[in-house]
């Protein structure tokens, strides 16, 4: 969502001690409303500076999670890294437009940084935050209590058992309940009651707002029949979060890896989502260059992003704007965006298993015994 309209009203209405979820358009984290409805004036320009503070601390993170996993104080591929980050167009068109995703995605980057330097408390702290502004984010949680308990360092062509340590799991589990708990508490406080979390949580599971996005929910809920609904709620909200255990036990060994691929699962199918959703995960790519050498189709993938790219704001505009065209058009160009996302996820799944094989040698695969 855009900082511009919804957080303005939200402030707007919450500084008239008017409840800022009562019109049912505000769905932002209590969180988030107080702090720029008390500590950040409301004005766009400073929001402007603030965005772009934001994404320089992003890319920042981005470095130190790449020097953990190449376990180096300092790398020279550390300036390309951060570039490929904050120059990617799908970030930058975010931040450009105050998209409160653009803050979602440096928590989630700082979260895991801590996370890669054993620092629990600071990295579950952020991630409760995180998840308070995007309940969506409950996926990531079990990769980063692995990877608190594991290494960042790739083990993708050694696979190993993980060493599991079920008093220290369920004790940063009982920390991260803590934290998110107290947000909780706070968030009450600031509201004055628990309406907020029906419009907030409940929204990302209920997807009460049909306004497009660049995501799979929004157009199949517009044509759903209401007595449909519950069930494909249910089916979408289910299919969101199958794919954590099985992703964790198959990288155990590997948890910053698992992390990677759960935030490419979630860009794809989570109810809201925005440019910069895949755009975090595309450009987290670069922080695992031993699976360079093994993607299979990236030029393909690449085509398609730049096909859907093209697409999405032209066929919006012949929507909204020329009225020569209906949903179908948008809806297909997020299709074809779909597809892009999802080749790009099912190629870096492919190249981590790939990776422990070995490399072809004239047209042989070299087996481990």
């Amino acid at each position: 969502m855009t900082w511009i309209f919804a957080v303005q009203e939200g402030i707007y209405l919450f500084n008239h001690d008017i409840d800022p979820y009562s019109g049912g358009s505000f769905r932002h984290s209590p969180l988030l409303l107080s702090f720029f409805a008390t500590i950040l004036p409301n004005s766009t320009k400073l929001a402007s500076i603030l965005w772009a503070v934001n994404d320089v601390v992003g890319a920042l993170a981005m470095v130190q999670i790449y020097r953990a996993r190449q376990n180096v104080r300092q790398s020279p591929r550390d300036t390309l890294v951060a570039a490929l980050y904050i120059l990617n167009p799908y970030i930058l068109l975010s931040s450009l437009a105050l998209s409160t995703s653009s803050i979602e995605n440096t928590l989630m980057l700082v979260s895991i940084m801590f996370a890669c330097q054993g620092k629990a408390s600071a990295s579950l702290f952020i991630l409760s935050f995180l998840t308070h502004l995007s309940l969506s984010s409950l996926v990531v949680v079990l990769p980063i209590l692995l990877l608190l308990i594991g290494s960042p360092v790739s083990s993708l062509a050694s696979p190993k058992a993980l060493q599991a340590n079920i008093k220290r799991t369920v004790s940063l589990f009982g920390e991260f309940g803590l934290y998110f708990g107290v947000l909780t508490l706070v968030s009450t406080l600031v509201c004055g009651n628990c309406g907020w979390i029906s419009q907030t949580w409940g929204a990302t599971l209920m997807l009460p707002d049909l306004t497009p996005t660049t995501g799979l929910w929004w157009y199949f809920f517009t044509e759903m029949f209401d007595h449909f609904r519950p069930f494909f709620l249910m089916v979408f909200n289910v299919h969101l979060i199958i794919y954590v255990v099985p992703i964790c036990i198959k990288f155990q060994y590997d948890p910053l890896y698992a992390t990677f691929l759960l935030i490419g699962i979630l860009s794809l199918f989570k109810s809201y989502t925005t440019l910069s959703d895949p755009g975090l995960f595309l450009s987290m790519i670069a922080v695992f260059p031993e699976i360079f050498y093994y993607l299979r189709h990236p030029i393909v993938t690449a085509l398609l992003h730049l096909h859907a790219s093209l697409l999405m704001p032209l066929f919006h505009h012949l929507w909204l704007t020329q009225g020569t065209g209906n949903a179908n058009f948008f809806y297909a160009t997020t299709l074809v965006f779909a597809c892009a996302n999802g080749a790009a996820l099912i190629d870096c799944l492919w190249a981590g298993l790939r990776i422990a094989i070995g490399p072809d040698v004239d047209g042989y695969v070299v087996t481990q015994e």
